[in-house]
């Protein structure tokens, strides 16, 4: 397992480096420039080719507002291009709040109509979550409730997917999820 601290590894990170640096593509770096993007932060510079390049199971820690949705989200952006008739990617957030704001994160991110993104979480209505879910979503953002919730009605099938992001880990371990990821693993592709 490949851990990523950009606080320990600032040394490792030339600030010189741009984002056409890390593997990005056209569309990407689009995108980025559309958001007003300048220079990547180090979490950016030291996962982005890591992820591009496909490495799994990478661990990576940084303070808050460093930049690490975009960290995972552009290189997942960028190779979810495909239109897919399956959830491609979860992202599970602890809070609703932060499921939202990654979803909107990673929609901003998106140039043109795919990846297809979409929230799940709980107080919201099942008839819109599972209409979303069945026009099609090639990421899916969701809570730890709500994934068990549909998981369980058979509304969202996670053997498909490609990719298992738990952003706020740590937190999602302190506020008792383990059970919850650990059924989710259970559910999803092998690989």
């Amino acid at each position: 397992m490949d851990t990523i601290d950009s606080m320990e590894n600032l040394d490792e990170v030339d600030e010189a480096i741009s984002f056409e640096d890390l593997g990005l593509d056209e569309q990407t770096l689009a995108a980025i420039d559309r958001k007003g993007f300048k220079v990547p932060s180090p979490i950016q510079v030291l996962a982005i080719p890591r992820l591009l390049n496909g490495e799994a199971n990478i661990i990576a820690k940084a303070r808050t507002g460093t930049g690490k949705t975009a960290a995972f989200g552009l290189p997942l952006i960028q190779k979810l291009r495909e239109k897919t008739d399956c959830v491609r990617a979860v992202v599970l957030e602890p809070t609703r709040e932060l499921a939202v704001q990654t979803c909107t994160e990673l929609q901003s991110f998106t140039e043109g109509k795919v990846p297809r993104t979409c929230v799940l979480y709980g107080g919201a209505s099942y008839a819109t979550q599972i209409r979303d879910l069945k026009r099609g979503a090639e990421i899916v953002v969701v809570t730890p409730g709500r994934i068990q919730d549909h998981i369980e009605r058979g509304t969202l099938d996670l053997s498909k997917i490609e990719y298992f992001i738990l952003d706020e880990g740590d937190e999602m371990l302190d506020m008792g999820f383990i059970d919850d990821i650990e059924n989710i693993v259970q559910n999803a592709k092998p690989e």
